[in-house]
């Protein structure tokens, strides 16, 4: 009984950490305003390759780069490959990239050997590239890389 009068006495703040704590232990709750949200995703990355080629055949690899951030960012993308592929493969671009703006860059080329291929995206700090300059530079994490393999039947 002596409990039920403290429960009534609670202030409203102790009464919506109560709940949030009931919230918080049932699983099946997944998005309230209780518990903190989950970080929003730096870069997103989708790079795609033929699954296999023939040698001297074109080729096309395609990048598709997006983030969860509200604000923009510039970008500079570019992929590496091993063994060292000549052209097109070596072009760099440089963008902004903001949420509501995700962005997708191809590499034609061809090879003539098996060669593994490294998509990579570094945020810069570069003016004059996203409108008004308003962009971020995260203080960790500014490179991110995928790799992929391209075996030459």
């Amino acid at each position: 009984m002596y409990s039920l009068q403290l429960l009534l006495r609670a202030s409203h703040a102790a009464l919506l950490l109560v709940l949030c704590l009931q919230l918080g232990i049932n699983n099946a709750q997944e998005d309230n305003f209780c518990l903190p949200k989950t970080s929003r995703q730096l870069i997103k990355m989708d790079f795609k390759l033929p699954q296999t080629t023939r040698a001297n055949e074109e080729v096309t690899a395609m990048l598709k780069v997006g983030t969860e951030l509200r604000e923009c960012m510039v970008i500079k993308t570019y992929l590496v490959s091993n063994p060292p592929v000549d052209g097109p493969l070596n072009y760099k671009y440089t963008t902004c990239l903001c949420e509501e703006y995700p962005r997708t860059f191809f590499w034609d080329f061809q090879v003539n050997s098996t060669v593994r291929i490294k998509a990579v995206v570094d945020v810069v700090g570069e003016f004059d590239i996203c409108p008004d300059n308003l962009a971020v530079t995260p203080i960790k994490a500014n490179h991110f890389s995928v790799f992929k393999m391209l075996p030459v039947a």
